[in-house]
């Protein structure tokens, strides 16, 4: 029991900090920011992938003498939605567990069993995807460190910010073939 008080303490006084509600976002708060090379791609785009409260506008990559390669794709998807359940081809109402009758699933004997034939999940936030380019691969590998990523979110003339981030590393150069050995003779 004494090694269990030590344990609860910090809980317990975590718990009496915040009652009095929770504390603004940050500004630069990201839900999710992901920036790095496609697996299984090519080292010769970047991928940018950001849930966020504002849109992405646009994504950049500052070389080390300053000179900005703007990405060539920008997609934003506000408050996306995925449907989730059964369907069956040509009556959407339509399906294993009901037949073609809708109210049957409200009169099955365990109605609990059948409450989720049709769903629908939405993310209440920004997903925003980028490709920057690479003009140049073998530079890029070479000198990746004194590389940035710019990303500016926002819509004009409402909020605006602006941040910048380290480059990520290029994937590993894939392994060289094996060099046969010529039999002894």
């Amino acid at each position: 029991m004494r090694r269990l008080i030590p344990i609860l303490l910090p809980f317990v006084v975590l718990g009496a900090c915040t009652g009095g509600g929770s504390a603004p976002a940050s500004p630069g708060a990201t839900a999710d920011l992901r920036v790095g090379f496609p697996s299984g791609g090519l080292a010769d785009t970047i991928a940018v992938t950001v849930i966020d409260r504002l849109p992405l506008r646009a994504a950049a990559l500052i070389a080390p003498d300053g000179a900005a390669i703007p990405a060539d794709w920008i997609n934003v998807d506000a408050d996306p939605r995925v449907a989730t359940g059964q369907w069956v081809v040509g009556n959407p109402w339509e399906t294993s567990l009901t037949g073609s009758n809708p109210a049957a699933t409200l009169t099955a004997q365990n109605a609990e069993a059948n409450a989720a034939l049709r769903g629908q999940v939405q993310l209440l936030a920004t997903v925003s995807q980028a490709e920057i380019p690479l003009p140049d691969p073998v530079a890029y590998r070479r000198d990746w460190p004194k590389y940035r990523v710019r990303l500016t979110f926002g819509t004009p003339p409402g909020e605006i910010e602006a941040r910048e981030i380290a480059a990520p590393e290029p994937p590993p150069l894939p392994a060289a073939p094996p060099v046969p050995v010529p039999p002894p003779g």
